[in-house]
């Protein structure tokens, strides 16, 4: 498909990576700086000694847990699942901790709800607001019901998963960078599949599957 119709996936190519610089970039790319923030500089496991009396019996996750569902619920897709990763692999939860935050912390942010919904489809900031609160009660119902997830697995605690804390001149750099990492692994499969979806439709497999199902 690339040899035989090259200016087709050049198109849909460049039509993602405007897709990417216009939305994706600037949606993304602040919110994984600050998700790698609150977890490098040791502010995440301080928000776990405040929320561990609420993370614990309603989800069964250690308190550092509520640094994932706060960014997932004011970033967006991926912050949440993002942030979730990142505690578990600096070994602030176990893995059945994180498999249960990623059940219900990968949400839609607000701006996405409010703007995309609310005010582009039915033009009214009301029925956003109406969406995105009903939008989060089901994620934390969610998270409820995953608390029975590997039931016989224990929650952490708080206290004795920490994180060396760096200053904010070695945090920040650290968070930017990963930050730009992580939003171009984002927008690497955006550009991927664009070209692989056009390839799809101009040999009509796309097409096909759509009567086959209509």
């Amino acid at each position: 498909g690339l040899i035989l119709f090259p200016s087709y996936t050049a198109s849909a190519a460049r039509d993602a990576l405007a897709l990417c610089g216009s939305v994706l970039i600037p949606s993304l790319f602040p919110f994984f700086v600050l998700s790698g923030l609150v977890i490098e500089s040791g502010l995440a496991t301080r928000l776990g000694h405040v929320c561990e009396k609420l993370m614990r019996p309603f989800f069964r996750v250690c308190g550092v847990g509520s640094s994932a569902l706060i960014l997932g619920i004011i970033g967006g897709y991926p912050i949440g699942a993002a942030c979730a990763i990142d505690l578990y692999e600096k070994r602030l939860c176990s893995k059945t901790e994180a498999e249960r935050l990623l059940a219900f912390c990968n949400n839609s942010g607000p701006a996405f709800i409010l703007g995309a919904i609310g005010g582009g489809v039915f033009h009214s900031v009301r029925i956003g607001i109406l969406l995105y609160a009903v939008h989060i009660i089901a994620s934390i119902c969610v998270g409820i019901l995953f608390r029975f997830y590997r039931y016989q697995d224990q929650p952490s605690h708080t206290t004795t998963r920490t994180v060396a804390s760096k200053s904010f001149t070695s945090a920040f750099p650290l968070s930017v960078r990963n930050g730009l990492r992580s939003t171009l692994n984002v927008c690497a499969f955006v550009i991927f599949f664009a070209v692989l979806l056009q390839i799809l439709k101009i040999f009509g497999i796309i097409p096909a599957f759509s009567a086959i199902l209509g």
